[in-house]
């Protein structure tokens, strides 16, 4: 299956609106009421997937000075293909001049046999706010996981402020302190644009300031709700 979904925030004068809100199964976009300027979007699974073979992409882009939080309602669970093919899962954001982007998707859990690729890039300006979070499970309850490889990649006024790559799958490396240390939730949070907040760490988690600008933050635990106590 292929899917694109795709989401255009623009500033009014007095409140973010919505002017494109297209998509496309299993990438379905539902509005919210909101009483605030900022405009809050919930992304929903609306079919079965990552399943593998899937090609999905969303595309969000905040205008000047435009406010969105997009987030999400339910895990999303990454599921084989019948002959092994490998899932992608693509996200990518522009925010320009004084916008601001929450991107806040629930957990996604690698199952047995999957074989699942997500990518995150985003291009913001130099004044650009960004915040977004990821967190990966791996496996259900009492089940070996599949394999994984997670790329986060931002730049910021065209320098970049992170580019990174994970990839999980070998359960010798998994559990081995150099890479997840046997726990079965990697939580990532990046914060762009927001205050400078110092080097602290924590058992089994820290926060590192990035050289160009914004503040990198990940958590090793046995479950999601202590993964996330750091944030």
């Amino acid at each position: 299956m292929k899917a694109h979904a795709r989401l255009t925030a623009c500033f009014d004068g007095t409140r973010t609106v919505l002017r494109e809100l297209c998509s496309m199964a299993p990438l379905t976009l539902f509005p919210r009421r909101r009483s605030g300027p900022t405009a809050v979007v919930h992304l929903v699974n609306s079919a079965t997937s990552p399943l593998g073979g899937d090609d999905l992409l969303l595309s969000v882009h905040v205008g000047p000075g435009a406010s969105l939080r997009l987030s999400g309602v339910a895990a999303t669970l990454a599921l084989p293909g019948l002959h092994g093919e490998s899932s992608l899962s693509t996200v990518d954001v522009v925010v320009e001049e004084g916008g601001s982007l929450e991107y806040l998707p629930e957990p996604t859990v690698i199952t047995a046999r999957a074989r699942h690729n997500a990518v995150f890039r985003a291009s913001l300006a130099s004044d650009a706010y960004l915040h977004t979070r990821e967190v990966l499970v791996l496996g259900r309850a009492g089940e070996r996981h599949g394999s994984l490889v997670t790329t986060l990649d931002v730049v910021r006024a065209g320098a970049p402020v992170l580019r990174q790559t994970l990839s999980v799958g070998d359960t010798g490396l998994d559990g081995s302190l150099a890479v997840l240390a046997g726990r079965r939730v990697l939580a990532t949070d990046l914060e762009v644009g927001g205050p400078e907040l110092p080097a602290a760490s924590g058992e089994w988690w820290s926060r590192s300031p990035l050289a160009a600008g914004g503040t990198l933050t990940t958590s090793l635990a046995p479950d999601a709700v202590t993964a996330l106590r750091p944030f």
